[in-house]
């Protein structure tokens, strides 16, 4: 016997229904590629949505067409968000951080019907727009008076003639809720990257999870600053999040220093803000250096990276705001775990609830994971014991969009289907995960695994350190053994042997990394996270190197 409830579907376009409806004079503030700060509501929003609905219609765009973007956090992209999903078309968000030629790629492969770009990537679209081979037309997102002259691109397109062209009159259509809503290439994948297709379903119930108290913890009292790009993993959630809540919603568009992030954060009094840890690095250093404070801020949400210990204390100990560990995927849209302590928590000492808030958190409703070893038999969660870590959900994805039925998830003994992330990790017994290891990145000295987090945790933690990466270096001997990798901060004075003698101590003395190496950078990917295959490509052999020497 089936339950007597409506039927009512999951739909992108029901978020910003609700927004205008209950939170109509909620404020959109973002900072706009053209210098200045642009305000406005989720009214007006909801308007332009349903007018650029009107004219991708106009355009020819057909339920299911893919729509790309290039484009930084603001509110031209946030309507996009909402008027191409709403109507039924795939919005696909292009990480303007990749090399030209996986742009080109990641187009061709999604068969974007239009691109819409942010003036600042106007010389990316010139790269690659005679080799992206189904888009009918680039859409410049600005207005007449900023146009590109004499741009030397066929059939480019002014976004705010679209919008005025159209009328707002337009009714969001209803389909099924399994319909794709988005696509997302993840960039932490060997080889071309690999889109990610969303359904409206997955994302509603992705952004429900978020938004729980347990886990991101938003409400209409908020104002929310996401410094996570809107073209990685759709902001983690938030500009969904914000409409579902009614919370102010912030949007720092190109400007990301540490010196702008701060002014904007003080003038729009934000409460929460997300982004990755080499964000955080800057904006702390502005901190530093000015002796400034925060007046409004209470919470950070930290991912796409671990956070270290030292960041860790200096945002809690030094300026008062709460950090949030988080864990995720773009194959899992993206978060999986939440770092949202338990009750018996608050009765712990500072040190040991710092050691739970370092770890990246316990799974949010919805999301089961597990740990397996090398023959696939799941693993006990008593902190001591790690393995290769697995997911499922309604929101992880069951297949790459056009893998042609390669997909990759794996089945236990009941048939169940689990998503392997590449993760080496432990749970304890309360649920909270830790990652320890890329699989790729582990270390295997002599037969012995040493995780390279922690020994890059602890380099973080010397006063001298600015940047540190850990990578597995040939050994005559041991096979692999830990290499350091580090950027001094400026005008710091530190020698290899300081910085080693740090370890004593603080870990099994067989960990301790054989050698230091200081460089002026460490190469970053594009979503700002250590490109460790291209330290190992340049220093894998340093070690064998100095020994013959």
């Amino acid at each position: 016997m089936n339950g007597l409830m409506m039927q009512k579907q999951l739909l992108i376009s029901s978020l910003i229904v609700h927004a205008d409806r209950h939170h109509g004079d909620t404020e959109i503030v973002s900072r706009r590629v053209e210098g200045d700060i642009h305000r406005y509501t989720f009214r007006d929003c909801h308007r332009r949505a349903r007018q650029m609905a009107n004219a991708l219609t106009r355009l020819g765009v057909n339920p299911a067409d893919r729509i790309g973007t290039l484009a930084w956090n603001g509110y031209r992209h946030l309507e996009l968000y909402y008027g191409v999903s709403g109507m039924g078309a795939i919005l696909h968000t292009i990480n303007p951080r990749l090399h030209e030629d996986q742009v080109a790629y990641i187009a061709n492969h999604a068969e974007d019907q239009y691109i819409f770009f942010d003036l600042t990537f106007l010389p990316l679209i010139k790269a690659v727009a005679g080799r992206c081979k189904t888009v009918k037309a680039f859409i410049a997102m600005t207005d007449h008076a900023h146009m590109p002259k004499d741009a030397g691109i066929d059939n480019l397109l002014c976004y705010e003639d679209l919008i005025e062209a159209s009328s707002p009159d337009y009714a969001w259509p209803r389909f099924d809720e399994n319909a794709a809503s988005t696509l997302c290439y993840t960039s932490g994948t060997t080889g071309n990257p690999k889109g990610a297709l969303y359904s409206h379903r997955s994302s509603m119930l992705h952004t429900y999870a978020a938004a729980l108290p347990d886990s991101l913890n938003c409400s209409a009292r908020d104002v929310i600053l996401p410094v996570v790009p809107m073209f990685h993993v759709n902001a983690w959630g938030l500009p969904y999040i914000a409409c579902m809540v009614g919370a102010k919603l912030v949007l720092p568009g190109p400007a990301l220093d540490g010196k702008s992030l701060y002014e904007l954060l003080e003038a729009e009094q934000v409460t929460v803000s997300a982004g990755v840890p080499t964000v955080w690095q800057g904006l702390l250093g502005h901190l530093e250096e000015t002796g400034q404070a925060f007046s409004s801020m209470r919470r950070t949400i930290i991912g796409g990276a671990a956070c270290t210990p030292v960041m860790l204390r200096k945002f809690q100990e030094t300026y008062s705001v709460a950090v949030l560990h988080v864990w995720g995927m773009t194959e899992m849209s993206p978060i999986g775990t939440v770092g949202t302590m338990k009750a018996r928590h608050v009765e712990m000492s500072m040190e040991e609830r710092y050691a739970v808030q370092s770890k990246q958190g316990r799974a949010v409703f919805g999301v089961d994971m597990r740990i397996v070893g090398a023959d696939g038999v799941e693993l006990p969660w008593d902190v001591a014991t790690s393995g290769d870590l697995q997911v499922r959900g309604p929101w992880v994805v069951r297949d790459y969009f056009r893998s042609e039925g390669n997909s990759p998830l794996q089945l236990d003994d009941d048939g169940q289907e689990w998503f392997p992330t590449g993760d080496v990790a432990t749970i304890d017994a309360d649920g909270f995960m830790q990652i320890t290891d890329r699989s790729k990145d582990v270390i295997k000295s002599g037969g012995e695994w040493i995780g390279s987090i922690d020994l890059e945790n602890i380099a973080m933690a010397h006063p001298a350190v600015s940047q540190a990466a850990c990578i597995a270096a040939k050994h005559a001997k041991w096979d692999e053994r830990p290499l350091l990798i580090v950027v001094k901060k400026p005008q710091a004075d530190l020698t290899r042997e300081e910085l080693l003698a740090f370890y004593e101590g603080k870990i099994a003395k067989w960990w301790t990394p054989d050698d230091v190496v200081f460089v002026d950078a460490i190469p970053l990917g594009a979503t700002g996270k250590i490109q460790k295959n291209r330290l190992r490509e340049q220093f894998g052999d340093h070690l064998m190197t100095r020994v013959a020497n």
